[in-house]
């Protein structure tokens, strides 16, 4: 029967650039017939620029924007082969829009994954990559050291469905093998860890995982996927906080969770779709952006970073200065075989809650705030803030005493920063 004469949506046609070969399902554009380039090739500041863009018909030169809830067939034949999955195109928000799609594509490209699905924020993402491989009965390892909220789905909310957890120390790789059970499904890895960027073995560890045939799943969100490729030392998943870093300006929150395509498939794709943590288009297209300058901004951050946790170090208030990149880091010896960058965070032990405070009061630049990632710096105590349901017992199994301050270095100038580190810490 013929269509009524209706007009094909106007993405048909359009031109998709760098995308990565995923769920293609749901991927309505085509890919751009004569280009020769692999963008596997790529360099990485070409994928945070050129990968997975996808142009309507308009020939749009930034990203396009889609706010809609719902998408229209050009016959219920259509609708019904697109449901099916014998059809490309897209069927309802929920499951995916073509801006967020493009944030997927990028991503995956960028991290190196077959597939990448997002989320309404990273702790979102979280959840869902727990939960998408475990059922009641099974058993998780993870590090001991996890951001607070990580660590209650583990300790709090997952034993309330029939999940075993037990917390190990981090480094240890030993500790790993001597923690697995016969039910043993999943590892989970934070590294570096929140908020004493403690750093894990993630190939050593991994070994461990496939011999008891567990998936691992690293939080890479302070190495970023330009410091650390977790899937290439053996990981499984790998879930960021898209909040972090990667929109790194203050502005929206956002989670991803990537992996090869059969994994998303058989874990992830359902859940999703059924349970709702979808990640706003308006997000994603912010994200995008916020792709586009993640290697300017994260060098840069990193580079200044690097100077001030020296500076840090020297002072005499200060007791201990954790920095992946400084070669007294506990664990720098991993550091130097997994990581090719310090990151953009520092933590540092002033001896007592009231000289972190004094600390913190003295601070004229650099924000008081539990964000990181971000072009500001932001300082936090993590005791009161971020870590504040552990208990204190817990919160000295990971080495956290009141006297310690994680700060996130932005973009500001480094001599203004220096001067600014200096005056606090000599007011603690």
């Amino acid at each position: 029967m013929p269509s009524l004469g209706r007009r094909p949506p106007p993405w048909q046609g359009a031109q998709r650039v760098g995308a990565a070969p995923l769920l293609t399902e749901t991927a309505p554009f085509a890919l751009r017939a004569a280009m020769s380039e692999d963008p596997n090739d790529w360099e990485p500041s070409t994928r945070l620029i050129r990968g997975g863009l996808a142009r309507s018909a308009h020939g749009e030169t930034s990203e396009a924007l889609f706010l809609t809830q719902s998408f229209v067939y050009d016959s219920p034949e259509s609708a019904e082969a697109r449901f099916k999955g014998e059809e490309p195109g897209f069927v309802y928000a929920r499951y995916g829009s073509p801006t967020v799609k493009m944030f997927e594509d990028r991503l995956a490209l960028l991290e190196g994954a077959q597939a990448c699905r997002v989320a309404a924020s990273g702790m979102a993402a979280v959840h869902l990559s727990l939960t998408g491989l475990l059922k009641a009965g099974d058993h998780v390892v993870a590090g001991r050291a996890l951001f607070g909220s990580c660590r209650w789905i583990l300790q709090t909310w997952a034993p309330r469905f029939g999940v075993e957890v037990t917390l190990v120390d981090g480094p240890d790789t030993e500790a790993w093998r001597a923690a697995v059970r016969p039910n043993t499904r999943v590892f989970f890895i934070e590294t570096p860890a929140n908020p004493l960027l403690e750093i894990c073995d993630i190939a050593a560890i991994s070994q461990i995982a496939r011999a008891a045939n567990a998936k691992v799943i690293v939080d890479n969100v302070f190495a970023t996927p330009l410091y650390q490729s977790p899937l290439k030392l053996g990981a499984d998943v790998v879930v960021y906080s898209a909040t972090k870093h990667i929109d790194g300006q203050g502005r929206v929150l956002g989670g991803a969770i990537l992996a090869d395509t059969a994994l998303i498939d058989e874990a992830y794709r359902d859940l999703i779709r059924h349970t709702g943590p979808a990640l706003s288009p308006f997000n994603a297209w912010i994200l995008l952006k916020g792709l586009e300058t993640l290697e300017l901004r994260v060098h840069r951050q990193t580079a200044t970073a690097s100077a001030l946790a020296d500076r840090i170090a020297a002072h005499p208030k200060v007791l201990a200065c954790r920095y992946p990149g400084r070669p007294d880091h506990p664990q720098y010896e991993i550091v130097q075989r997994q990581m090719s960058g310090g990151s953009t965070l520092i933590a540092f032990d002033l001896g007592s809650q009231a000289a972190a405070f004094r600390f913190l009061n003295a601070l004229e630049i650099v924000d008081i705030s539990n964000n990181l990632g971000d072009a500001k710096s932001m300082a936090t105590h993590p005791c009161t803030t971020t870590h504040r349901a552990l208990a204190e017992a817990q919160q000295l199994e990971i080495g956290l005493t009141p006297g310690w301050v994680r700060l996130s270095v932005g973009l500001e100038g480094p001599a203004d920063l220096a001067r600014d580190l200096d005056r606090a810490l000599d007011a603690a």
